[in-house]
């Protein structure tokens, strides 16, 4: 799947690097754990807890830190149905053993219940299938479906049902033209950058139209410390500073389907470990080099964890002071089968509306919340192409990196488009802005 490929880094669900056994160093201090001291701590992993813990606490403070994340914003409830998105790397596959765990323990307490009053919450896992527009291996493509049915398949009840999809599901399951469509739309995109970016938009995309028609309300993704730290500083250097707080939050529930990041506290050396003290299978796909902002951001992020194991937390921690938005949570929660410990927790920890920022309008591409001046008013725009009205509603930054400049290789771009995005276009020149909440 993309970016999967050496050194890429953007926000989406991907993991860049397979779990590798870490380089443990002998301990000669014989270092005891902190938490239990009891037994000797691991180390080897070069994270910012490196040495403190023994396995057994290294698990379960990692597993703290997730469901910290998920009960405080009250990310799961047991009315939901979740979708864990899986690209077979190591942050995803953490996720998606977390959320089995938060499950199975559901499961016990449902079946140890007199009453059974709570309900246990569903689970399913998504595979995006992005040979259509990657060099990836058929052999290769093989072998990861194998393993990914395999992973779902081992889980322990209740049962989680799989989907892989190609990502040319974004066009309509009728249309016969939607690979060609989807080729060409990804190809006259010239910017290397604006390809992987224009790529993450349309797994987002395939993303929320899976959840959408098989009836999730949550749509999980792995991303860590180590990918936002990446995306906070490549987002920057894109000219998306006004928009950066709407991505490195908790919740995004500006989509149909609202995303969570529930690993969002936890860095890639410690989700390494973990595969690799639990056995955990995970894979990447050959996709080529990848010369292109992300990846060179990615890499430069990288040099700084290894000269200081904190820089990435510091990086984090510091945009987690920029104001989010109004949509950075989830919406209130009014169905009466959910406790009411979950409902006040999720009212105490939820934004108030003088510690966020209200944003209407969104670019039609990217979805990326608009600034004012980023704004145009369609009214007059009655004589205007549908195409050079897209054109119009759409961000700096998707102007800069992936829309064509000249007229007409714009107006096939946005013949191209899936779908979705067109009937977005349609009600935003329709005037009808809340639609696009």
């Amino acid at each position: 799947m993309a970016c999967n490929g050496d050194g890429c880094q953007s926000t989406c669900y991907k993991d860049e690097q397979p779990c590798s056994k870490p380089t443990e160093s002998p301990n000669p201090s014989n270092n005891i754990c902190i938490k239990c001291k009891l037994n000797d701590a691991v180390s080897g992993y070069g994270g910012v807890d490196d040495g403190r813990f023994c396995a057994d606490c290294f698990r379960s403070n990692l597993f703290g830190k997730f469901r910290l994340a998920v009960t405080s914003n009250a990310m799961i409830t047991p009315t939901d149905k979740v979708l864990v998105a899986f690209s077979g790397g190591p942050s995803s596959r953490v996720a998606l053993q977390f959320v089995h765990d938060m499950q199975e323990r559901a499961q016990k307490n449902f079946d140890a219940s007199r009453d059974r009053s709570l309900p246990v919450f569903g689970v399913g896992v998504v595979f995006i299938d992005e040979s259509a527009i990657l060099s990836i291996p058929s052999g290769e493509m093989e072998e990861a479906v194998e393993v990914i049915s395999s992973v779902v398949s081992s889980l322990a009840p209740p049962t989680k049902e799989l989907h892989i999809v190609p990502i040319e599901n974004v066009y309509s399951s009728d249309s016969s033209d939607g690979k060609e469509k989807l080729i060409k739309l990804v190809g006259s995109v010239s910017d290397p950058t604006g390809r992987e970016d224009m790529l993450l938009y349309l797994r987002m995309l395939a993303l929320q139209k899976v959840a959408s028609e098989f009836g999730y309300n949550r749509l999980v993704l792995g991303s860590c410390v180590s990918r936002i730290a990446s995306h906070v500083i490549s987002a920057t250097v894109k000219g998306q500073g006004y928009s950066l707080p709407a991505d490195i939050q908790y919740v995004d529930a500006r989509w149909e389907i609202p995303i969570v990041l529930p690993l969002r506290d936890c860095f890639a050396q410690e989700i390494n470990m973990f595969c690799h003290l639990d056995g955990l299978k995970t894979f990447r796909l050959s996709t080529g080099p990848c010369s292109t902002i992300n990846s060179l951001v990615s890499s430069f992020v990288a040099l700084l964890q290894e000269e200081n194991p904190s820089r990435e937390s510091t990086i984090v921690r510091t945009a987690g002071k920029l104001i989010p938005f109004q949509f950075n949570r989830i919406p209130e929660i009014v169905d009466g089968k959910v406790p009411l410990a979950t409902r006040r927790r999720q009212k105490r920890y939820n934004l108030k509306p003088n510690d966020s920022v209200s944003s209407e309008s969104f670019c039609l591409l990217c979805n990326s919340p608009l600034d004012k001046s980023e704004i145009v008013d369609a009214s007059n725009a009655d004589n205007s192409r549908s195409s050079d009205i897209f054109y119009s509603a759409c961000c700096s930054s998707c102007h800069f990196q992936i829309l064509p400049s000249d007229s007409i290789s714009m107006e096939q771009f946005y013949m191209d488009l899936p779908q979705s995005v067109l009937s977005r276009a349609k009600q935003a020149n329709n005037g009808n802005l809340s639609l696009l909440r």
